[in-house]
């Protein structure tokens, strides 16, 4: 198998963390009625996935250092599978909730486990670009709940909207037997001679094998890091833009959208639930759009000006909201609708040209070499729960200050996090990863070469 069509396999587990997270915001427009939730049920729905994620990911990285990569991936399949069919025949608001914690939990697991995977397998001319089919094919699946949401909507199968992730679960376990372990992870265990023959495998020649392999085990020697080790300068620098990016990303507000989109456009006065959800599919479309474009200009335009732009035009988007409904609170208003669909695809169009990606890009590449692995796996918890207590109290903040009011504070969350990356975000773009290393070191005032 090819390390292309490898890598498709592995990204696989991306198009479930998409759709799973994507498809509560249509399936929750007839989960609501037939198991009748209040605002702080629906909230807890769909806030069981981050926090299982958060969960996931806390020992998706020591599980996958134990029993390898792929083995991580293959017990997300069966994690994803069996929670989809929870989700499907779930009675109650109890199991339904707890069937999505096994979905995020295998969300967690793939979102830490399948980069790793696909960056260890490809060739180092190919890794950046395969590496990123990940993040691209969340965005795909987000796109296809939405689109799945749209086509069920007449029946208001919501069961059947949450019961089809099994259908990629299954191709994903299915997948994962057919490719082989990370060669980095074999050398890792003292496997060399499996690890060579899976390089061989795919195609490299034997003097870049020997190459990688001398470099594998010299990375090893470095690459161990505690928990503890995270407080010492100058990873503490690096960790507080690292984890203050990872939680900026989820307080702007961006899964208020992506989980309730169809919710947040009924306040609008949207009354048809085919209409409100067929403007998501807009709003799912702009995002992968926009992601594409990030992606091809991260590398030239640069991560600070991107963070700063997208930020900014995320506070925007995000006053014109608050404004819309601050002028038209029950959404009476002709206007106020097109406008909250126009707001809405601007502010994720801006997020996905931004906090979006550029957020798992740098979290993967600020933190010396030793601390990588932790300070990283510390950065995606704090993201993951962040994304739990905003889903939890997005519906409960438009209770507690109206709709107005929970877009007009996620605007002020959005003005500080544009002065966070002012202040504190350095630009990383053709820079080293030693050369990253010493500018914190020197941001610490420790010594570091010139």
């Amino acid at each position: 198998m090819s390390v292309g069509r490898i890598a498709l396999v592995a990204a696989i587990g991306g198009l479930l963390f998409g759709y799973d997270t994507g498809i509560i915001a249509g399936a929750l427009l007839f989960a609501r009625d037939d198991l009748s939730m209040g605002s702080f049920e629906q909230g807890l729905v769909v806030a069981m996935v981050p926090l299982g994620a958060a969960f996931g990911a806390i020992f998706a990285g020591r599980f996958s250092d134990r029993y390898g990569r792929r083995a991580v991936v293959g017990a997300a399949a069966v994690v994803f599978l069996l929670g989809s069919l929870a989700c499907a025949a779930a009675p109650s608001v109890a199991v339904l909730a707890g069937a999505r914690f096994l979905l995020g939990v295998a969300i967690g697991f793939a979102s830490t486990s399948c980069p790793v995977y696909i960056s260890e397998v490809a060739p180092p001319a190919e890794r950046g670009r395969l590496v990123s089919l990940f993040q691209l094919a969340v965005v795909v699946g987000i796109l296809v709940a939405y689109l799945v949401a749209l086509a069920l909507e007449p029946s208001e199968d919501w069961r059947l909207m949450l019961g089809l992730g099994a259908v990629p679960a299954l191709l994903l376990g299915i997948g994962m037997l057919q490719v082989p372990p990370s060669p980095r992870w074999l050398a890792m265990v003292g496997r060399d001679d499996e690890a060579r023959a899976v390089m061989a495998s795919l195609h490299m020649p034997d003097d870049e094998v020997d190459t990688e392999l001398t470099a594998i085990h010299a990375g090893l020697k470095t690459e161990q890091a505690t928990w503890r080790d995270l407080i010492r300068q100058p990873v503490r620098a690096a960790l507080i833009v690292g984890v203050g990016l990872a939680i900026l990303q989820q307080v702007t507000g961006i899964n208020t959208v992506i989980y309730f989109a169809p919710t947040i456009v009924e306040f609008a006065g949207v009354t048809s639930s085919s209409a409100a959800i067929l403007s998501t599919v807009g709003i799912g479309l702009v995002n992968l759009v926009a992601t594409i474009i990030a992606v091809r200009i991260v590398d030239r335009a640069g991560r600070r000006p991107m963070l700063i732009a997208g930020i900014s035009g995320m506070v925007l988007a995000l006053l014109v909201l608050a404004l819309a409904f601050g002028l038209d609170p029950d959404g009476k208003d002709s206007i106020t609708a097109p406008v909250t669909v126009v707001a809405l695809m601007a502010y994720v169009a801006a997020f996905a040209l931004s906090l979006g990606p550029i957020f798992w890009l740098l979290n993967a590449e600020l933190y010396p070499l030793r601390e990588r692995g932790a300070a990283a796996g510390a950065g995606t918890t704090a993201n993951w729960a962040s994304n739990f207590v905003v889903s939890l109290t997005f519906l409960p903040l438009i209770s507690a200050l109206g709709v107005a009011g929970a877009f007009g504070f996620y605007a002020g969350v959005g003005v500080l996090a544009v002065i966070f990356c002012i202040t504190l975000v350095p630009e990383t773009r053709g820079r080293s990863l030693q050369e990253i290393e010493e500018l914190w070191k020197r941001r610490a005032g420790m010594d570091a070469p010139s």
